[in-house]
């Protein structure tokens, strides 16, 4: 990100009828922050607790399988105690696709006991870093004093994973696909972000990693795109 940081200052610098942005939304997963391992190895850690052993990279990709097939996270609920039920199951249906994809789902005495574990664990900060140019560029842009929000396609933990990661200051707003009608690349959900800023989409740019969700989600609602690359 630290390009797009360089890119986005050459740019304000060298074509002064730009307007500096009133707020910069950022995707989070793949953007602000990422995994230490892959999904498959982080279910097949958690999973042998519980007696369970498997192949990790047949794992991973049925974890992959049943996460593109999966539907929107997206619940228009805004009420915590009925949304995180709905988050909560929207996730074990995938995870326990992904185990039986790969003929392991049978050999759980309690999958639900094993999958609140592991709900839990991607709540805290033990699985994630965050990317290490991340804080420069926060830091940055909030020293222009341009206001940073989140427009990302995740459930409620996020709220603790920033508190978690030491991010939470950063970001006057938070909006969720989980907690809104729509996911991203649909305009709505940029729309309720647009809101909580009282901004324009033309007064706002978006930072994703996804070319799909962020950049063409992003261009179609009325803002200002860009596209970052993460290794892997």
């Amino acid at each position: 990100m630290i390009t797009v940081i360089r890119d986005l200052a050459q740019e304000l610098q060298q074509k002064p009828h730009l307007a500096k942005p009133q707020v910069i939304f950022f995707d989070a997963m793949g953007t602000l922050f990422g995994l230490r391992e892959t999904v498959g190895e982080i279910y097949a850690a958690i999973a042998v607790s519980f007696g369970v052993t498997v192949d990790i990279s047949a794992l991973n990709a049925a974890f992959l399988d049943a996460f593109r097939a999966s539907p929107a996270l997206a619940f228009g609920e805004s009420d915590l105690s009925k949304l995180q039920p709905l988050e909560f199951n929207w996730w074990q249906a995938i995870a326990s696709q992904s185990f039986e994809k790969i003929g392991a789902l049978e050999q759980f005495e309690d999958f639900t006991a094993y999958f609140q574990l592991l709900y839990d664990h991607f709540a805290t900060a033990q699985p994630w870093f965050i990317y290490e140019d991340v804080i420069p560029c926060l830091n940055y842009w909030q020293n222009q004093n341009v206001e940073l929000g989140i427009i990302s396609n995740f459930d409620s933990r996020l709220h603790h994973l920033l508190v978690a990661l030491e991010l939470e200051n950063y970001f006057q707003s938070v909006t969720l696909s989980s907690a809104s009608q729509t996911a991203k690349p649909e305009t709505p959900i940029f729309q309720q972000a647009l809101a909580k800023h009282q901004s324009q989409p033309h007064q706002a740019w978006h930072i994703g990693d996804s070319f799909r969700e962020d950049y063409q989600g992003a261009e179609r609602a009325g803002l200002k795109a860009f596209l970052i690359e993460r290794p892997g």
